[in-house]
């Protein structure tokens, strides 16, 4: 049985507010809290609608009715478990290898897809201007499917970041060099840009490298791609100019 107390808990933590003073984050789905269980994140506690989870404690873990799992989730449709993990301290950043930047990015699902996106092209520094969408948001963990455990995220102050960073700085821009006509490096920073309005003007100024994916339709009215569709072109290029 979850009581009145951990409900009001575990939906306050669909809210960043909360989640920043609790320092707590939900998951929900097996394949998400596998993922976060085999990984260095901390379980506070694990609810489950059948036993799923045996290697968890019985004392982290509470069997509650459908019903009530439909009450705690922050899902259109209620998974079978939800758990609530710590919100881990900062870690160092890693400044050597592809990183990917963020600028202001709000939709939670671009974010974790690009997540996702990281953890498969083998990038593991990841950083988020401070505008973008938080990370601990139940949707972006839902979208990156666990990719999360493997792949180190930091908000930062990108301008001040960029500047004082050595390595190559690439932005993407729809009026950039052909992407497919460049020589991209191996370590390098690849920044992608708000969803609507791109890379910001302040941020825009410390770039050099302007880079953007060419159209080839013969009408080519098609004013811009989705930012995670995008960044999965950028990031296969990137990583196919390097084992060339």
């Amino acid at each position: 049985m979850v009581s009145k107390n951990q409900i009001k808990l575990i939906t306050s933590l669909q809210h960043k507010k909360f989640r920043t003073e609790h320092q707590l984050f939900i998951a929900e789905g097996v394949k998400v809290i596998q993922e976060l269980l085999a990984s260095n994140f901390v379980l506070e506690h694990l609810f489950e609608t059948e036993a799923i989870f045996e290697q968890v404690s019985i004392s982290q873990k509470t069997v509650i009715k459908e019903a009530d799992m439909k009450r705690i989730t922050a899902l259109s449709s209620a998974s079978s478990c939800l758990a609530i993990f710590k919100i881990p301290s900062p870690t160092k950043i890693d400044t050597k290898g592809l990183i990917v930047a963020l600028d202001d990015i709000r939709d939670p699902g671009n974010l974790g897809t690009i997540i996702r996106l990281c953890d498969w092209f083998g990038v593991t520094q990841l950083l988020c201007s401070y505008e973008t969408v938080d990370v601990y948001n139940p949707k972006v963990i839902q979208a990156t499917m666990g990719s999360i455990s493997r792949v180190k995220i930091n908000y930062v102050d990108l301008n001040d970041y960029v500047l004082q960073s050595s390595l190559p700085v690439f932005g993407t821009f729809m009026d950039g060099k052909n992407l497919y006509k460049e020589t991209l490096p191996k370590e390098a920073i690849l920044i992608l840009g708000n969803e609507a309005n791109g890379i910001s003007a302040s941020l825009e100024k410390s770039i050099k490298n302007r880079i953007a994916i060419p159209r080839f339709g013969d009408i080519q009215k098609t004013e811009s791609l989705n930012v995670a569709t995008a960044a999965a072109i950028f990031l296969s290029e990137f990583r196919r100019e390097s084992e060339s």
